[in-house]
């Protein structure tokens, strides 16, 4: 049994929320009466749902990791008409990306029509995300280290942070792990301390990694790895206070 707004969500219709509206506004039937209070439970296998008149065909859960490339756009659509991640997995279910990417940013990005996980994938301090960037020029420590310990960027405090350099140079290599995931974070971080960032690449979200897999290219993720996610987002985790760990193999080209 499940939550009405759920089984309406995955079928398509609309978003956990706005199923949520089309519920309290009288537009869903369970069984042939109208329901107008959320919780209501049902079993999408059994009973009749019906949204404006219409009998709802739940879609079965789908979970994918996408390699984005640079040059697309982390949305199901785009006023621009450029190539989205959506574009790039084929599947007859609509899915949507969890989080984002910016358009010249690559790597990791999950795709599902699962609201539960993307909503718990999303949710601010929960799930650690690793990131390989380069940079121009060799940023000292005392600037790492302010970087952080959380500095301030357009009046907004940003969380603490996790920054190695595993490759220093003209133009240096660095793993940066981040909990938080505001506009243009790490960008934005690096052009405040005068090195911008050449290239930035995604290889994890919590316990998911990028692997062998290309630009542009897909995969199912496995009962196994969905399983990973959901239990790294149980929670009660959110608030623990354990560093995040970062990547130590050497990955840098």
């Amino acid at each position: 049994m499940e939550r009405l707004q759920k089984i309406i969500a995955r079928a398509g219709i609309a978003s956990r929320r706005k199923s949520e509206e089309l519920i309290v506004a009288g537009a869903v039937e369970l069984n042939g009466r109208v329901v107008l209070q959320l919780g209501v439970r049902a079993d999408p296998a059994r009973d009749h749902i019906r949204v404006n008149g219409k009998l709802i065909q739940p879609q079965s859960l789908e979970y994918y990791a996408l390699y984005k490339p640079r040059g697309v756009v982390s949305s199901v659509r785009d006023e621009k008409d450029r190539r989205t991640v959506t574009d790039l997995v084929k599947t007859s279910v609509r899915i949507y990306p969890v989080g984002r990417l910016d358009y010249e940013s690559e790597g990791l990005i999950i795709l599902t029509n699962d609201g539960d996980l993307s909503r718990r994938l999303t949710e601010a301090g929960r799930v650690p995300k690793h990131y390989r960037v380069k940079v121009r020029g060799q940023p000292p420590e005392r600037l790492l280290d302010r970087l952080r310990s959380g500095i301030r960027l357009s009046g907004e405090r940003l969380a603490p942070c996790q920054i190695k350099m595993v490759k220093p140079g003209n133009n240096s290599w660095l793993i940066v792990t981040l909990r938080q995931g505001r506009y243009r974070q790490i960008r934005r971080m690096f052009e405040s301390v005068r090195h911008s960032v050449m290239r930035l690449r995604r290889v994890s979200i919590g316990s998911l990694k990028l692997g062998n897999l290309k630009p542009g290219e897909s995969r199912h993720l496995s009962r196994e790895e969905v399983r990973k996610l959901y239990s790294g987002t149980a929670p009660g985790r959110r608030h623990a206070r354990v560093a995040p760990r970062t990547p130590s193999s050497p990955w840098y080209k």
